[in-house]
């Protein structure tokens, strides 16, 4: 009687298993459906706000131009990081050499001696 009391055990501990699995995966998935569709729109529209301004249109936004950034400052800026990019990596010899190590023979480790049939 106890083995069939046993197994009776295991298989409600299972469809327990199954069951909370299941609830926590399709839990997951309706909060992302809620999150991707009223979620994403809020956060879109916070965005705008703080971004933009609450009543201001884009074509009204003027681009703020600093006249002391000049072309030789990007050249500058744009050398400076072009040369700590290609610093970084060391140009190495690209010649590989094998040298093949000398092993002493073993009775051990031949194979020949698993591929005789002695009777």
């Amino acid at each position: 009687m106890t083995p069939k009391l046993l197994y009776i055990d295991q298989l409600s501990e299972g469809y327990v298993i199954l069951i909370t699995g299941m609830l926590i995966v399709f839990t997951s998935l309706l909060v992302l459906t809620l999150l991707f569709k009223y979620g994403v729109p809020v956060l879109l529209y916070v965005y705008k706000i703080v971004t933009k301004g609450r009543d201001k249109k884009i074509k009204d936004i003027s681009i703020a131009v600093d006249e002391e950034f000049t072309g030789e400052i990007a050249a500058a800026i744009a050398t400076a990081i072009h040369l700590y990019l290609h610093e970084q990596h060391d140009t190495e010899n690209a010649i590989l050499t094998i040298k093949q190590a000398r092993r002493l023979y073993s009775p051990w480790s031949s194979k020949i001696y698993g591929t005789q049939n002695r009777l």
